[in-house]
């Protein structure tokens, strides 16, 4: 009997966790859905409520508020783009060159998720129209460490500081090449109707990407080195 209370009491204290942590889950997923329907401004907390099938004190209770639960959403958003794939790649013991090719093939890799609900891609595309006091929380926890560190990887190929304003232009144009097919696939779509991003095609886009981008970055390590050398023979 004394046993068989003491089970009860046990099962009971590890399914309020489940049950707990199974909420939360459903207000992210529906929040997810709402905001990128309706940007964070137009979203009601009761919608959202309605969509999980939990109550506004569950909304408070794991979140705090509404800005609460839109920065987690956010965050998950944000983290979809493969961050710890990124960072391992980052994380390589091989060629800068190499590691660059890695990075863009991770970040493009998001895109070729069958199972990844396109409200991850759509809200991201609010956020950057209509940006929310999230978006520096999330910069800065997640995509400035990365930036950073894309800095010193780009900084290293071209033989330049990471805060060079070369090197940053560097950086931009090779993140530009990658966010035209995670931000822009219906617009893709529409001009280029058999583009199928499929695991493989995805493969082709990022080597495309680091041939592209590695053309540039070793020219213009080998131009400023040549303007150096010239700069020193004219001041002789």
């Amino acid at each position: 009997m004394f046993l068989s209370k003491q089970i009860r009491r046990q099962t009971h204290r590890v399914s309020v966790p489940r049950a707990a942590a199974s909420t939360r889950e459903k207000l992210i997923e529906a929040a997810g859905h709402v905001f990128a329907e309706h940007g964070y401004q137009a979203t009601t907390v009761r919608e959202i409520v309605k969509r999980s099938g939990a109550n506004i004190a569950a909304v408070n209770y794991h979140f705090g508020d509404k800005l609460g639960l839109y920065t987690e959403v956010l965050q998950q958003s944000v983290r979809a783009a493969r961050v710890d794939a990124i960072n391992s790649a980052l994380d390589r013991n091989a060629l800068p060159e190499d590691i660059l090719r890695a990075v863009i093939r991770a970040r493009l890799q998001s895109v070729a998720e069958p199972n990844l609900p396109d409200w991850h891609f759509r809200i991201m595309a609010h956020e950057l129209v209509q940006p929310t006091p999230a978006l520096s929380r999330v910069v800065n926890e997640v995509s400035r460490p990365i930036y950073k560190r894309l800095l010193e990887l780009i900084g290293g190929i071209i033989d330049l500081p990471p805060k060079h304003e070369k090197t940053r232009l560097c950086a931009h144009s090779v993140m530009g090449q990658i966010l035209v097919y995670v931000l822009a696939g219906p617009l893709l779509k529409q001009l280029w109707p058999e583009l199928e991003m499929t695991p493989e095609q995805v493969d082709r886009i990022a080597e495309h990407i680091w041939d592209f981008s590695l053309a540039y970055l070793r020219h213009a390590n080998s131009g400023d080195r040549r303007a150096t050398v010239s700069s020193k023979r004219g001041n002789k």
